[in-house]
């Protein structure tokens, strides 16, 4: 393993003559809100290595430099996870990007297709995954562990190159451009505390409740990141829907609530929660928040959807792409509520040529699915 600042900055210029590299990365994140690199993996068309992040000294400068080089294309394999540490830790995103999972999707391996059954599928390779469950922080790796890390870069070349030219022998590259995009946002990895809430499934029904449940949800992401702990070390999502729908205003009444520990309420957290819930309850009553819509479905709309999966899913397996890269079940009911009107992926781009407009056309009666020699069909009408 490379354990020095110099040595990684060779491996690094070695691997920056190269056109594409292959980049994977091992992590823990069970007791932690950041992810904890524990090891970088990087392949290049004639070198491999493994580099030990947490090793005595060690500079990750030039690591970071390499993924901040335009030259050269960052091969992942579901690059979300990776690119966050990377983002976290180097505050860059790596450009350009190529991830084999979107890749494998769009050229009809299936939703979310794992790493080893893909290396099955374009090699023949089979991966020992009895590694997979190792503890990376844990020093020295065995050969059997670093073998598995090394693998995880070493087939992904040749998945890359697989990949690659199905998608330019099918004219699809720009059809995973879009995707590659979304994961260069800085948003997507870069989530405002106060924007926290967000995340959370909506129990809330009145403007102060909402109020209340983004202020202690904002507090709590800020206090998660500062002491590094998972958001539920702090408070479960549970608490802080009783506080939002409660909202008690002092020690004595937070104590009274169900999922309050007993005598956190007399703790500097405590202390911090209700700071947080009278700066909501202060809210002028014209400034509180709007709750999100709820859109009641049209009559008919629940069976428009219904129609519209079945048509997906025809439309997916004819052209050979997974048809959750193609459109979600949230937009194909905003398809059937709105129509031409659903801000949606799949009425833009190539989607809509591929799925959209025939979806239109479906919800428009200018289309219908029939069954005929056991299998389902769209005709025009």
């Amino acid at each position: 393993m490379i354990e020095t600042t110099e040595a990684l900055a060779e491996a690094c210029q070695i691997l920056a003559r190269s056109d594409y590299l292959t980049i994977d990365t091992e992590f823990l994140r069970e007791t932690t809100f950041w992810p904890e690199l524990c090891l970088i993996q990087m392949a290049g068309p004639e070198a491999a290595v493994i580099v030990d992040p947490l090793a005595r000294g060690l500079d990750l400068s030039p690591f970071f430099a390499l993924m901040a080089d335009t030259s050269v294309l960052k091969v992942f394999h579901a690059a979300r996870q990776d690119i966050e540490i990377i983002y976290n830790l180097g505050k860059l995103i790596p450009h350009p990007i190529f991830d084999t999972q979107v890749a494998a999707m769009v050229c009809g391996f299936g939703d979310s297709v794992s790493y080893d059954q893909l290396v099955q599928k374009v090699t023949g390779e089979h991966i020992d995954k009895s590694s997979r469950f190792t503890d990376w922080r844990r020093r020295p790796l065995t050969d059997k562990q670093l073998d598995y890390a090394l693998a995880d870069v070493t087939h992904l070349r040749d998945v890359y190159l697989f990949l690659k030219g199905r998608l330019e022998a099918e004219g699809r590259t720009t059809w995973l451009a879009e995707e590659m995009a979304v994961l260069e946002a800085t948003e997507t990895y870069d989530m405002h505390p106060d924007d926290a809430w967000r995340r959370l499934k909506m129990r809330i029904r009145k403007p102060m409740e909402l109020a209340v449940l983004q202020k202690i949800a904002a507090w709590r992401e800020r206090e998660a990141r500062g002491r590094n702990v998972p958001r539920s070390r702090i408070l479960k999502d549970d608490v802080l829907f009783e506080v939002a729908q409660q909202q008690p205003a002092d020690a004595e009444a937070l104590s009274r609530l169900r999922t309050i520990p007993k005598g956190w309420e007399r703790s500097q957290g405590g202390a911090a929660l209700l700071e947080a819930i009278n700066e909501a309850l202060a809210t002028p009553k014209t400034d509180l928040p709007k709750l999100p819509r709820q859109v009641q479905p049209p009559e008919g709309a629940a069976a428009a959807t219904e129609m519209l999966k079945v048509l997906l899913k025809l439309i997916s397996e004819k052209q050979g792409v997974a048809a959750k890269v193609v459109a979600s079940s949230d937009d194909l009911e905003k398809i059937a509520i709105d129509g031409e009107t659903a801000e949606v992926p799949a009425l833009s781009g190539w989607r809509r040529e591929l799925f959209g407009d025939t979806a239109l056309a479906l919800i428009g009666g200018k289309v219908a699915l029939r069954f005929i020699d056991r299998k389902i069909e769209a005709v025009e009408l």
